[in-house]
């Protein structure tokens, strides 16, 4: 180094001889050396021939020998397929976009099995597309996304597996129908909420006459079940009372008879038929300016002995 540093300061044309030793070492030095990045592929050809596939790290190569003449990012893609017109099965012209995402698995048939597979995938994608569009009709195609996704993804990976890139999803962005077929499905749509709205108020009538209905007949089942409950109870007041009043004249009676057989008993029943007698008479004297008297009125004692007559004989029967 001292001796071209000598040699330069001695004749100036050694200098820029000497300047230009030194860009030519530093450009075939800068050529040889090759810093690859992270997922990342270089396609390496030695005379036009394919050498080798170079990833992430520190590459060497031979200068005017070893060309690159690929170079492939290994991270997925997202790939925007453009808007195309299909034709649905009953005839509507719909326009249709989405995303198609992939990833190259094998960047040696990525350069070499296709000249571009970006391209290639698009126009799959396209084709795949119009064709699952025209066997669906126009309201299908809204509700068959996932399944057209899977359709187009199956077709394009089929197609792209020779050239070592692998399809992982396709997304429908947009559906877009002509205006007149949206004006069309406006007023559809306003006429389904407007049936919708008017089979709800008619729901809501009906049931509040339901309900209106089912309250008026527990009403009258509850009244009628209190009714009931009134009578039934009333007649057990009544049969109560009169099983009351029947115990008490049978025990009146009893007791009658009982004092009856005892000594001077019978006297007492015939004064007392004779004091009723008499105060009958007498209260007819009280209500009446006329009173009818028996033809005879000793049948008084008549009427005191026939019951005394009968109260013998019940006393005999008792003995």
């Amino acid at each position: 180094m001292t001796l071209l540093l000598t040699l330069a300061a001695a004749n100036p044309s050694t200098t820029i001889i000497l300047i230009g030793i030194i860009l030519l070492t530093f450009i075939l030095i800068s050529s040889m050396v090759k810093v690859v990045p992270q997922r990342t592929a270089i396609i390496v050809e030695r005379l036009g021939k394919y050498r080798a596939t170079f990833t992430a790290g520190f590459q060497i190569l031979i200068p005017f020998i070893d060309k690159i003449r690929y170079r492939h990012t290994l991270k997925e893609q997202a790939i925007d397929v453009a808007s195309q017109i299909c034709i649905t099965r009953d005839n509507i012209a719909v326009e249709v976009d989405g995303i198609l995402y992939l990833q190259v698995l094998d960047p040696q048939k990525a350069s070499y099995g296709i000249d571009n597979y970006r391209f290639a995938s698009i126009q799959i994608a396209q084709t795949t597309m119009r064709s699952v569009i025209g066997k669906l009709e126009l309201d299908r195609t809204f509700e068959e996304r996932e399944s057209i996704n899977a359709t187009i993804v199956e077709a394009v990976d089929k197609a792209s597996e020779p050239w070592g890139v692998k399809v992982t999803r396709y997304e429908v962005k947009n559906i877009i129908p002509p205006q007149s077929i949206k004006d069309a499905m406006e007023k559809q749509m306003r006429a389904e909420r407007e049936k919708r709205a008017t089979i709800a108020e008619s729901e809501g009538a009906r049931q509040a006459k339901i309900n209106v209905a089912d309250g008026d007949r527990q009403e009258f089942i509850l009244r009628s079940e209190g009714e009931k409950q009134k009578r039934i109870n009333e007649a057990a007041g009544r049969a109560s009372e009169i099983e009351q009043v029947a115990t008490a004249t049978a025990n009146g009676l009893r007791a009658i008879a009982m004092a009856i057989s005892e000594e001077n008993g019978l006297n007492a029943v015939n004064l007392r038929v004779a004091e009723q007698y008499l105060t009958g008479f007498a209260n007819l004297a009280k209500q009446n300016n006329t009173i009818i008297l028996p033809a005879n009125l000793a049948d008084v004692g008549g009427i005191v002995a026939t019951a005394t007559a009968m109260f013998n004989e019940v006393k005999d029967k008792k003995k």
